[in-house]
């Protein structure tokens, strides 16, 4: 048996209509998992699922919803028996200094970064745990950010919402582990990644003043990655490994895919 394989699982991805959640249910999928697409893009995320086939399922989910968490869930248990592994990737970047951040700004971050990945690890436990609607345990991996290990120009707020992500990944590890529920969390902390939102963020410090132009701004952020920027499947990758029973002694976790971002 290949440990690092992952199937029979059941994986449900939110915000993975595109970007780093799209990578991500390709490469689960690619490892043999039956995958959820779950977004608040409705026509970009059908697409998504209608390129994967038939073991790919979409559903309209935004995560500061409990009601659309609760039918997300039940929509991968009836259709494919279970879940095994929920991946709390969406959320959005906010740059501003402290002193210019509004305080909706900041609430809203906090909103969907926060709020959003609470309720998607309270109802796979809900879901997970025994006696639960799957009830076979499973694999939690919450997407953080290098943003949540240290502080960042501009990014207070991001950096603020990132950084609970990490302890509330620990938080619910500990719950999960001495509750004896089967189930692992752990928190990936991605650099920068020239996603639509990495972009946006180069966009944002030239908005912003802190760069004279994108290409400054570019190279900035890439000399303070030892090895260079990553792609959306580096991020992917490491989300299949904690999701595969090759990690089944692996919870509580940060882990860093940064090109060197936190080390420097």
């Amino acid at each position: 048996m290949n440990e690092f394989q992952l199937d029979g699982k059941v994986a449900l991805i939110s915000g993975s209509a595109r970007g780093l959640g799209a990578a991500t249910a390709e490469a689960l999928h690619a490892g043999g998992a039956k995958v959820v697409i779950a977004d608040v893009l409705d026509g970009e995320g059908a697409q998504m699922a209608d390129r994967i086939g038939a073991n790919a399922l979409f559903v309209h989910l935004d995560v500061t919803r409990e009601a659309d968490w609760e039918a997300a869930i039940a929509a991968a248990v009836e259709r494919f028996g279970g879940i095994d592994v929920v991946v709390n990737n969406a959320g959005i970047e906010t740059t501003s200094l402290l002193e210019n951040c509004t305080l909706e700004e900041f609430d809203r971050t906090l909103k969907i970064n926060v709020s959003g990945v609470f309720l998607g690890v309270k109802h796979a436990i809900r879901a997970m745990k025994p006696g639960g609607a799957s009830g076979r345990g499973g694999s939690i991996v919450n997407i953080s950010s290098g943003a949540g290990l240290k502080g960042s120009l501009g990014l207070g707020a991001y950096c603020s919402s990132k950084g609970a992500v990490r302890l509330l990944s620990k938080a619910a590890a500990v719950e999960c582990g001495r509750l004896g529920y089967g189930i692992r969390v752990n928190s990936i902390h991605p650099g920068l990644i020239k996603t639509e939102m990495g972009v946006k963020t180069l966009n944002d410090y030239v908005r912003l003043g802190l760069m004279p132009d994108e290409a400054t701004a570019e190279q900035a952020f890439l000399g303070a990655h030892l090895i260079g920027f990553g792609r959306p499947q580096d991020i992917a990758n490491g989300v299949r490994y904690l999701a595969s029973d090759a990690a089944r002694w692996i919870t509580g976790i940060e882990l860093s895919i940064d090109g060197g971002y936190f080390a420097a």
